[in-house]
């Protein structure tokens, strides 16, 4: 919601500095570099490669519910009703863009944004600045959670499109024993409207779907970056 295009670049990078005033006065004491010199400005690359990773880990519990929406949006014939994204700047379908929205504000509203920053805060503890660096597996771990990205998109999504297959199955069995009906002209909008009726209906357990979710990506985070802190 912060990174958005919609809000101005002045507006984040006045939240930036806002958050760093506040970071500050807890950090532990920092060594000190020569400003100019090659070890300060690899010292900057890797604090920044470091923020970078748990920002993607974070994008990734936002883009679960997005590759759902997808898949869901799919199986009812809605792929095509698409929307411009502020976020990432790209096309998406209503129906993830609607789910993405909703989870930013649950995001929002449990606080996620503070158990964020508590974890950038403890970050500079567990990987003090001007160490080596985090290693190859941290980082093979980080592009693994891909694979956890999906898997749970997956499962979210998989009760609603069992329940769609089961009414594609249903007309299929129609269209066998009745071959003069025009399957295409009653299916699409019956299956549209039954797909929508779904995903209103699975909107009762979705907050239980996003807190198995979001805790999972955090205890994700805490063991790639935080050792399980």
């Amino acid at each position: 919601m912060i990174g958005s295009t919609l809000v101005p670049a002045r507006i984040r990078l006045g939240l930036a500095l806002a958050v760093t005033l506040l970071l500050v006065p807890v950090l532990p004491p920092m060594p000190v570099f020569e400003a100019f010199s090659i070890q300060s400005y690899l010292v900057i690359a890797q604090q920044i490669l470091i923020g970078a990773a748990m920002g993607f880990m974070v994008q990734i519990l936002l883009q679960v519910f997005v590759v759902g929406g997808q898949l869901i949006s799919t199986q009812m014939g809605l792929g095509f009703a698409s929307v411009s994204d502020p976020v990432n700047g790209v096309s998406v379908v209503v129906l993830s863009q609607f789910l993405l929205q909703l989870v930013m504000l649950l995001f929002l509203g449990m606080d996620g944004h503070l158990v964020m920053i508590d974890a950038l805060a403890r970050s500079f503890e567990l990987i003090p600045v001007g160490m080596e660096g985090l290693g190859s597996r941290v980082f093979a771990d980080v592009a693994r959670s891909g694979g956890w990205m999906f898997a749970s998109a997956l499962l979210m999504a998989l009760p609603p499109i069992t329940a769609l297959l089961v009414i594609n199955f249903s007309f299929g069995i129609i269209t066998k024993a009745a071959p003069q009906l025009n399957i295409f002209a009653i299916g699409f909008p019956f299956t549209m409207l039954m797909g929508l009726l779904i995903a209103w209906a699975s909107l009762s357990g979705f907050l239980g779907q996003y807190q198995r979710i979001a805790t999972e990506a955090l205890e994700q985070i805490s063991l790639i970056f935080l050792g399980g802190g």
